[in-house]
């Protein structure tokens, strides 16, 4: 097998999984100690490409291939590009079948009503990407995807027995549960989805639709930490495979995610914007260490000349990015460079007991979908803000509401989750970190159910 183009690394210990290992989703050295292993992909940005404008295709998985670590190791194995983009697409045919939806390019552009309602003057404004109409109706499919491709290759290459597949499972209350969902389906693999008490109704009965197993997870009175995921780790220790959306469980959930990201980065670059700010909701840190990531490999690739700032979003019940960042900036002078940044950031991998632990009680709010305990893809996303001089955000369930309401007076469909970058903004706008001249891009992620 040729050396790929990609390689996965252990963003707190430096380790990797061994090269025909057909589940290196986690760090090999994960849970000995109290160092935050979470696997990244990197790129060798001399070897690899992103696509121009005529070369994008309308299936993002088959335009940004070459940035795939599936894609690497179909190559490396004799797949053949040709070979690659067939799977893609026949994949994708089937998601279709399944969901009613094929992975396309989502819509990116300037919101003439919320520019105007926030106060925006020109050029400024809000740029929105809507996800709302995306497979499973979230972005959270792409991200799954990207580890399905993965576990197609493996198989094809031989590298796994197709007639002794393992479980996939999950921890999920909404829109990852029901993404995972349908790209098992699609893919013919069984499913498990660790959900809590008081999971809703539509996406219960959505999840019993694709015959996924359902497990439900009671927090014990007086337990810190989410449930679902306490379970999921179980169900990994017992051979299950993780097809989730947290990066420590499975780095390679990241890059499906970037997609997203590099979209925006075409997008822009057609219409001529360069973006200045850009706000993202957080629960898990998936999407945002996604969109942090694709930015930075896109400016590595002579994409961008510079990169918008990155701001995050967490809710007043649930904000452990926030804390954990305030604990990290505490720690830094008023004005780090790169080399400060990283040795801050690298020692606090080697003690991610003193930044990042589980919310103590129970959080409550409307954008439901970012309660996670905690940031499991932290570091990532604190190297995001710090290196762009972004900041994280926390917002009150009046600001949640009134961005929701917002976006529905766009025209968006967007649930209160999805819209929780909008309400950042309303915060940032008020606190005049960003400017009524700046361009401003927000993510609506998921459709209201």
């Amino acid at each position: 097998m040729a050396a790929p183009l990609s390689t996965l690394v252990c963003g707190g210990c430096g380790a990797s999984p061994e090269p025909g290992d057909p589940y290196p989703f986690r760090c090999p050295n994960s849970g000995r100690d109290d160092v935050d292993h979470v696997l990244v992909r990197v790129l060798d940005t001399a070897e690899v490409r992103f696509p121009g404008d005529d070369e994008l295709d309308r299936c993002p998985f088959v335009s940004y291939r070459q940035l795939l670590a599936s894609y690497h190791r179909a190559i490396a194995g004799g797949m053949g590009d040709a070979a690659f983009v067939e799977l893609v697409r026949s994949f994708d045919a089937v998601v279709g079948g399944v969901d009613g939806r094929r992975f396309v390019v989502t819509p990116f552009g300037r919101n003439a009503a919320l520019s105007a309602a926030l106060g925006f003057v020109e050029p400024g404004g809000v740029w929105v990407k809507d996800e709302t109409r995306n497979v499973a109706g979230s972005h959270k499919a792409r991200h799954l995807l990207g580890v399905a491709l993965h576990l197609k290759v493996s198989e094809l290459l031989g590298l796994t027995d197709r007639e002794r597949r393992p479980t996939l499972a999950i921890a999920s209350c909404g829109n990852a549960a029901l993404a995972a969902a349908v790209v098992a389906a699609a893919g013919g693999w069984r499913l498990c989805v660790f959900v809590p008490a008081d999971a809703g109704r539509a996406i219960l009965a959505r999840l019993g639709e694709l015959e996924a197993q359902i497990v439900f997870c009671d927090r014990p009175a007086g337990s810190s930490g989410d449930p679902t995921y306490g379970r999921l780790k179980v169900a990994l220790e017992r051979g299950a495979v993780a097809f989730t959306c947290q990066g420590n469980l499975n780095g390679l959930a990241i890059e499906g995610g970037e997609t997203l990201g590099y979209e925006i980065v075409s997008q822009a670059s057609a219409a001529g914007l360069t973006l200045d700010h850009l706000v993202v909701q957080v629960g898990g840190g998936a999407l945002a260490s996604s969109c942090a990531q694709a930015f930075a490999e896109a400016r590595s690739l002579g994409v961008l000349e510079r990169l918008p700032r990155l701001h995050t979003v967490q809710t007043c019940g649930a904000h452990p990015l926030a804390r954990a960042y305030t604990r990290v900036r505490g720690e830094l002078p008023e004005s780090p460079d790169a080399a400060e940044i990283d040795r801050v950031l690298q020692a606090a991998a080697l003690r991610r007991s003193r930044y990042m632990w589980p919310w103590e009680d129970e959080p409550k709010s409307i954008a439901e979908g970012i309660l996670d305990d905690e940031t499991y893809d932290w570091l990532a996303v604190a190297r995001g803000m710090l290196t762009t001089g972004g900041r994280p955000v926390v917002v009150g369930e009046e600001r949640l509401a009134s961005a929701h309401e917002l976006g529905h007076q766009a025209g968006y469909p967007v649930s209160p989750t999805g819209s929780a970058g909008l309400a950042g903004l309303i915060e940032l706008l008020a606190k005049e970190t960003v400017r009524p001249d700046e361009r401003v891009a927000v993510l609506f992620t998921g459709v209201e159910r």
